[in-house]
């Protein structure tokens, strides 16, 4: 049993939360889900279990995200789940842990509060915010602290982030809410569009998983969905190939590409000529959708590599921050806002 404090990570996603452990590694890995009892606001399931229940919970039940693009979308629900996961990671601790968390670039200062506010009400001792940016970067192997830039794509859920870090900090970035939840809806819209029928949010997912891509395959892979039919009403299965998933991917896709050429426009020239030596870092669920790393490389002419591990890149690089806790103050996002805020 450990009656001794835990230093913790969490990676809060639009989709999934990880919480990373100092001295064990990612100790937790849940959907962002909870189910609520509307009646009488009882928290009744939390991440797997609140996941199951999604659009099949009877009036009374709702089944939510309470992060919405990497931010707090619903304050006391937020709590509330981090709390009841809190408390599974430190049953046998005797002392509140430090927390630290990713967040996006583009947070603002009334969502850093609330983040902050609901962790500490969840239980943490101490809040330290770090910017997704940055724990990306060294949970792919990358030495922030050289003066060598680097750019960083992280696709989550919920939000985009690219940035260029360097330095221990994050040169330029944009935060962007096209994400793999808004590649699940341009799947939705594109077979209500092509063949009259609705589909589920979690059948789009499957379709993205199986046979999603942004960049034209080899072979042409081909897969059934089930939905209703808006004309008659009735069920109808539809059959959809790699193909249609191009022309479905075309504008999330697009929106992605025109964000990394913003920041590669207002990057300093310098590490732009580094970002073209040392190639583009993607991490998160959405860069596994097949070719997207071919389509960026193709569109920047900059090589494009997807990390080994997509999903837990990030929490493995925040529980390398872990060992900076103590040259961090609370609350603060990374360690370059520090260094402008004293200088």
């Amino acid at each position: 049993m450990l009656f001794f404090e835990r230093d913790i990570a969490i990676d809060l996603g639009t989709s999934n939360v990880r919480f990373y452990i100092r001295g064990r590694g990612i100790s937790l890995r849940e959907p962002t889900v909870v189910a609520v009892d509307k009646e009488h606001g009882n928290l009744l399931r939390v991440g797997d279990d609140a996941s199951k229940m999604l659009g099949r919970t009877p009036a009374n039940i709702a089944a939510i995200h309470p992060i919405k693009a990497g931010v707090i979308s619903d304050y006391d629900m937020t709590a509330r789940m981090l709390k009841e996961l809190i408390a599974r990671v430190t049953s046998f601790s005797l002392f509140k842990p430090r927390v630290a968390v990713c967040v996006p670039s583009s947070i603002t200062g009334v969502e850093e509060r609330a983040i902050i506010d609901a962790t500490i009400e969840a239980g943490a001792r101490r809040v330290y915010l770090m910017e997704t940016a940055v724990a990306t970067a060294m949970g792919a192997g990358i030495d922030i602290a050289k003066p060598d830039g680097h750019m960083v794509i992280d696709i989550g859920g919920g939000t985009s982030e690219v940035a260029v870090v360097s330095l221990g900090g994050v040169v330029e970035c944009e935060s962007i809410k096209t994400a793999g939840g808004e590649f699940d809806e341009a799947i939705i819209r594109y077979i209500r569009r092509k063949h009259s029928v609705l589909i589920g949010a979690r059948a789009a997912e499957d379709l993205k998983i199986n046979i999603g891509c942004v960049f034209p395959r080899q072979e042409i892979s081909f897969a059934d969905v089930k939905g209703r039919n808006l004309v008659t009403g009735m069920p109808r299965t539809v059959t959809l190939s790699s193909e249609d998933m191009i022309e479905a991917f075309s504008e999330p896709a697009e929106r992605i590409l025109e964000t990394i050429h913003m920041v590669l426009e207002r990057t300093p020239p310098e590490l732009v000529a580094d970002v073209s030596e040392n190639g583009i870092v993607m991490s998160g669920g959405g860069s596994l959708i097949w070719g997207i790393d071919k389509l960026i490389s193709s569109r920047t002419g900059i090589p494009a590599i997807v990390v080994d591990d997509a999903l837990s890149c990030t929490s493995y690089g925040a529980g390398k921050m872990l060992q900076r806790l103590n040259d961090m103050e609370d609350g603060m996002i990374n360690i370059a806002r520090r260094r402008q805020m004293k200088g």
